[in-house]
């Protein structure tokens, strides 16, 4: 039976076999959160809540499979009685120049990253509409904010995921729902490594931008500034916050770059008023 006499607030946290998720899940474990840890192979995630069986599920999750989303917000209820905090992690990686894209693998990574996250989104808010609380979490980018080359189709599923929560988030304000938007740069996790995907094909005309780009992340991988961990314990301090941000960058690196993209963007839009103002009817005399 469950025991819903731990008054901790309930995470449910998608992708937890590595990286952001699965720090994430250490931590929140470790201050005594109740936490369902998800993975596609839970026996990934067995270790994290070993030790821990009234405060903690590992459960079985593929956010592309409609009957894996079901199962696990239902078996989540059953055990904690609500769901206070959704963490939308799960994703990886496309590394390929527009031209160099593969439409198979284009499409499978906006089916996860996107289609999935909004599944899970749609299959908590009954619940976290129910309790009039609840935070939901959405595991973007620096490259949900800005395009490089070789990162086309991977920005635009996290270009699409933070338009998305951006409007969630002035929807359910008044249901007492809160939105954060995680955009990390560069954190020593396997993104650059096992999780990420490139063209079967490279394009030698991109050479120097999309291939160039590609090599060099790929030569990084381990070597990061980011530490995940401060990462995780970031993401819970925004969380408890009454105050939270919408946005939350992480990481010097993502906090300079997206400090220079501002400045760009206020550049490009002062220089086009005339022609922008210029557009509408002209205004009766």
């Amino acid at each position: 039976m469950a025991d819903f006499s731990n008054d901790k607030p309930v995470w449910l946290v998608t992708g937890c076999s590595t990286g952001f998720g699965r720090e994430l899940a250490k931590r929140l474990i470790a201050r005594g959160y109740r936490v369902a840890a998800t993975a596609r192979d839970p026996a990934k995630v067995a270790d994290l809540v070993a030790g821990h069986d009234a405060s903690a599920l590992a459960l079985k999750l593929d956010v592309d499979k409609a009957a894996d989303i079901a199962a696990v917000v239902e078996a989540t209820a059953e055990k904690f009685g609500r769901v206070d905090v959704l963490v939308n992690n799960a994703g990886y990686g496309y590394l390929a120049a527009v031209e160099e894209g593969e439409d198979a693998d284009i499409r499978a990574m906006f089916e996860t990253n996107f289609f999935g996250l909004a599944a899970m989104t749609r299959a908590v808010l009954p619940l976290m509409r129910a309790q009039k609380s609840g935070a939901i979490v959405n595991v973007s980018s620096m490259g949900g904010f800005i395009g490089n080359p070789g990162s086309g189709y991977y920005a635009a599923t996290k270009f699409a995921l933070e338009g998305l929560s951006e409007a969630l988030s002035k929807e359910v304000a008044p249901l007492g729902i809160k939105v954060v938007i995680v955009e990390p740069g560069p954190f020593r996790t396997d993104w650059g490594g096992r999780s990420l995907k490139t063209p079967k094909t490279p394009n030698p005309a991109y050479a120097e931008t999309a291939v160039a780009r590609r090599n060099q992340i790929q030569g990084y991988s381990g070597n990061q500034p980011g530490d995940p961990v401060r990462a995780a314990e970031a993401i819970i301090a925004t969380v408890e916050r009454k105050d939270s941000p919408l946005r939350l960058p992480l990481g010097n690196f993502a906090w300079d770059v997206m400090a220079a993209e501002i400045e760009t963007l206020r550049k490009e839009h002062a220089a086009v008023e005339a022609i922008a103002r210029g557009a509408d009817y002209p205004k009766s005399s």
